[in-house]
């Protein structure tokens, strides 16, 4: 396996034949592609925001994953929202411009190429008084109340296989989150849930493949209601960070069921094997200029050993690498735990990230 990505993190360039760090990102991925073996790939991240991109990669070599085209139509609100409400799903009023939308708080801005919940405002008078009625770069969405969810999912040409659910953790003090962005998530067994939302969420897998032509690895951000119904958010066409719980409770490796539902041999790599119980994860944010030296790693390195022991898998992941400086706000490492219960896996994720700072 070759990587590329924005970071090259300590632990990715262990596992990978080769990593490279791209510092034009995302464009740079581009060149990156060209410089590995001859071979399928696939991308992560937020890569879904540049379609134009993963059209001409996919020139040069096999992609594993949604093309260009499939992406377009599953990221246009317009589009999404017919098909979810043709399958009686719920999707929220979501308009282009402000030109109509509400300024008392009840809609949010977002960015159209969104990630990670970066960038995300309640839009109030004052705010509409800077920005104007409109922005190409945009978009507006009645906010949802409930419980804010995400679904993984493995299509294929015809299956839709639901792998599990996770809680998920949006701008929380304690990693040092901006508000509304993604830094975490604590799995959620699919028993717990209840049949209303189990139907939906298997109705909305199907309908994903059927309606839309998605495969392999596809994640749904979605909100879990008070009534027992899901409102589907957005659909990330690719794996998502929340994916590797399941992973770590079952065995199962996600790249492989990727690569195999896109008609591919899955990588020689595999999973450490399954590790029952209810895993979470949170990402801790630089407080401040951080810069990654050899007694940070150490201690971290120290703190970890005993957690992966108890565990059984890496408790500490996304390590940067030495002699790095992270701006303020960026992520540092992601801490992992894992519990009997929900409440007891998040204690623990809590208290392991805390030990961190």
């Amino acid at each position: 396996m070759h990587a590329a990505d924005l970071f090259c993190d300590a632990d990715l360039a262990t596992v990978a034949a080769s990593c490279r760090r791209v510092s034009d990102y995302p464009a740079g991925l581009f060149a990156a592609a060209n410089d590995v073996p001859a071979g399928p790939w696939c991308y992560t991240g937020a890569i879904e925001n540049h379609p134009d991109l993963i059209e001409r990669i996919a020139t040069t070599r096999p992609l594993a994953g949604n093309a260009a085209a499939v992406v377009r139509r599953v990221r246009d609100p317009a589009m999404l929202r017919t098909a979810l409400a043709d399958a009686g799903l719920r999707f929220p009023a979501t308009f282009l411009t402000a030109e109509d939308v509400p300024t008392d708080g009840s809609f949010i801005m977002k960015p159209r190429s969104s990630a990670g919940g970066h960038g995300i405002v309640r839009w109030t008078r004052g705010l509409a008084e800077d920005r104007g009625p409109g922005t190409a770069t945009h978009l507006w969405q009645r906010w949802v109340d409930g419980l804010p969810m995400a679904a993984a999912y493995c299509l294929g040409k015809e299956t839709a296989t639901l792998m599990g659910t996770s809680r998920q953790l949006l701008g929380a003090a304690w990693c040092h989150a901006a508000p509304h962005a993604y830094c975490g998530s604590v799995a959620v067994p699919l028993a717990d849930l209840g049949d209303r939302v189990r139907d939906e969420l298997h109705r909305l897998g199907h309908l994903l493949g059927e309606a839309f032509g998605l495969v392999g690895a596809v994640g749904v951000d979605f909100i879990h209601g008070a009534d027992d119904r899901i409102t589907v958010i957005e659909v990330n066409p690719r794996l998502t960070a929340s994916m590797e719980l399941v992973e770590r409770a079952t065995g199962l490796s996600i790249a492989g069921a990727h690569f195999a539902a896109c008609g591919y041999p899955p990588p020689k790599a595999s999973s450490a094997g399954a590790a029952p119980g209810i895993w979470s994860k949170a990402i801790l944010f630089a407080r401040e200029n951080l810069t990654i030296d050899a007694p940070l790693l150490d201690r971290l390195h120290r703190l970890a050993v005993p957690w992966t022991q108890q565990d059984g898998w890496p408790a500490i992941a996304d390590i940067p690498q030495p002699g790095q400086t992270l701006a303020r706000g960026r992520p540092v490492v992601t801490i992992f735990a894992r519990g009997e219960t929900i409440e007891d896996s998040s204690a623990r994720l809590v208290a392991r990230l805390g030990a961190c700072e």
